[in-house]
């Protein structure tokens, strides 16, 4: 694990660096990790460059002072791209990880090459949305991070997956305990107050790549498949919740790879 200080946060990141060629940068969902990506960076890393951090507040990475809203991880995902001399990467966000890379695809098109959302959406929370936020923030101050998780994450999994693939929820969990209490609020909070960015979807040229699990119970396939364009590909994961790159890391980095491939002659690397 390599780590880079970000001197304008006073914030090391903490990031893996692996393979050569296109870059590709990979960020995990909330209450994860650069670990989510275990299963998937070994299938990627002969095809690409793989840039995987653990986004603030998570892993290994600090948590930042607040306010910190969606558009400062962007910021900064952004900058530790620039500081590691990556000009353009094609950037893959899961869930929370989509989030930041819609911002960054508004914010920072200089060095977003292409982006693909997994298991996320250009949606705000709905009422209800931000109303579970605020409760779930309770919750994390009420009880700590351990129980929050162990109710968190078997939401991502398909239903029949949970306990066909008891040992992949628990490394899920194992992971999620290594969230700063503090990390996970400031991300409900991010996340609570994101804005709609359908238009930043809607309106991006380069190539965008949606992958929705048939079995999410997070994010529906709506929800993640509302724009449509030539440069637009839609991928539907049969038998997935939101954690495919737990629940079938194979079939998650053949569409990744597939989506790496078509951008390469359009940027290089």
């Amino acid at each position: 694990m390599n780590k880079l200080k970000l001197p304008e946060r006073a914030m090391e990141v903490a990031y893996r660096d692996e393979g050569e060629g296109m870059p590709v940068l990979l960020l995990h969902g909330f209450c994860g990790s650069s670990s989510y990506w275990d299963a998937i960076i070994p299938l990627l890393a002969g095809h690409c460059r793989l840039i995987v951090p653990d986004l603030p507040g998570h892993g290994s990475t600090g948590v930042p002072a607040q306010p910190y809203p969606i558009e400062s991880f962007a910021d900064d995902m952004a900058a530790l791209l620039r500081r590691l001399n990556v000009e353009k990467a094609i950037w893959i966000g899961h869930s929370l990880g989509g989030y930041v890379t819609l911002a960054a695809a508004e914010r920072h098109p200089d060095v977003v090459a292409a982006f693909g959302l997994v298991h996320s959406t250009a949606f705000p929370d709905d009422e209800q949305g931000r109303e579970n936020r605020l409760k779930a923030i309770q919750t994390v101050l009420d009880s700590g991070i351990v129980p929050f998780v162990d109710g968190l994450i078997p939401k991502l999994f398909a239903p029949k997956h949970v306990e066909s693939m008891e040992d992949r929820v628990e490394e899920a969990k194992k992971i999620g305990y290594g969230t700063p209490a503090e990390g996970a609020v400031l991300t409900l909070e991010a996340m609570r107050g994101r804005p709609d960015r359908n238009g930043v979807l809607a309106g991006f040229e380069r190539p965008v790549l949606l992958v929705a699990g048939e079995s999410d119970q997070v994010i529906k396939t709506e929800k993640t498949f509302s724009a449509q364009g030539t440069n637009i590909r839609q991928t539907l994961l049969a038998d997935c919740g939101h954690m495919s790159m737990m629940e079938a890391p194979a079939r998650l980095a053949e569409t990744l790879q597939s989506f790496v491939e078509s951008v390469r002659p359009s940027v290089g690397g």
